[in-house]
């Protein structure tokens, strides 16, 4: 349980390079960033299955993880580039990220599961630290003409929790299955791409390294781990534990000279960090967490 769950948190780790790279990428389109990205993805789990490190199913896969599966990776990106396309980024940003709270609570709902208090105060410690990093500090304002992104934001945090969700209904089925999900939202973001947007390739070789670095961890590998560590993992403690992405991503913008330090960000630090900790108290202190469930 914890080595799935730890697996499953390095996707978040490499989460955090999302931004930096994407910003490194220089203007290519959302849509034709996502298609490139995916398949580099798609050609790491080839690539893992022709070295023999990623055995595909010896059994039918079944329809509703096709369907979970690619309306979770394709639906996710489609839902947040028309959010962020219809209604200012901080918003829309702030809105996506409720999909941890919404995994933490609906854990409650599959079997095996039970939510605790400290599953919900520690994920909900995490969003008030994801709204001081994404407003840094100042005001939201929500207005009436940017509904429609609103929805889309509340519509892309949904299909994410589902996609999480449902993943763990399906333990049998073997991680090698994400490289025809990444195959299919390459697909599709290409055919988006061509509808929607005018190309513009990557310039020079830095913006094409930043768009393999993209392929090969937060659009490629973290995909593979996120897969194992909601199947086989404690799926509470990753949904809360999942709000220190957008942390460490201004960590790593403030690294890389593309942000500043500012006093939100170590306010959000301790609330993410306090949250992080109180959704994992049972994995971390055992014997405490095993006691007061006799109790309950």
């Amino acid at each position: 349980m914890g080595r799935a769950t730890l697996i499953g948190f390095s996707a978040v780790a490499m989460w955090a390079l999302l931004a930096l790279l994407t910003s490194a990428s220089g203007a290519v389109p959302p849509f034709l960033l996502s298609a490139l990205a995916f398949s580099i993805g798609a050609a790491i789990g080839f690539a893992a299955r022709l070295a023999g490190l990623s055995p595909p199913a010896t059994e039918p896969v079944p329809v509703a993880v096709w369907v979970i599966g690619i309306a979770g990776l394709f639906g996710y990106h489609f839902f947040y580039f028309t959010a962020l396309r219809a209604a200012p980024a901080v918003e829309a940003s702030l809105i996506a990220y409720l999909w941890p709270l919404f995994i933490v609570v609906g854990s409650a709902l599959m079997p095996g599961e039970r939510l605790r208090w400290f599953h919900v105060a520690g994920a909900l410690l995490g969003l008030a630290g994801t709204a001081l990093i994404v407003t840094k500090g100042g005001a939201v304002a929500f207005e009436a003409r940017y509904g429609f992104g609103y929805a889309m934001a509340l519509v892309c945090a949904f299909v994410w929790a589902i996609y999480s969700l449902a993943s763990r209904r399906f333990p049998q089925v073997p991680t090698s299955i994400v490289t025809w999900f990444c195959l299919a939202t390459a697909i599709l973001s290409a055919l988006c791409h061509l509808a929607l947007e005018e190309t513009v390739w990557p310039q020079g070789v830095g913006q094409w390294l930043a768009v393999a670095g993209l392929g090969l961890m937060p659009v490629g590998a973290a995909f593979y781990a996120w897969d194992y560590g909601v199947k086989h993992g404690n799926i509470q403690v990753l949904g809360a534990a999942s709000y220190a992405a957008p942390l460490l991503s201004t960590l790593v913008l403030i690294a890389g000279g593309a942000a500043r330090a500012e006093p939100a960000i170590l306010a959000a630090c301790v609330l993410i960090t306090a949250g992080a900790v109180l959704a994992a108290k049972n994995m971390l202190f055992p014997t405490r967490g095993k006691a007061e469930e006799t109790k309950a």
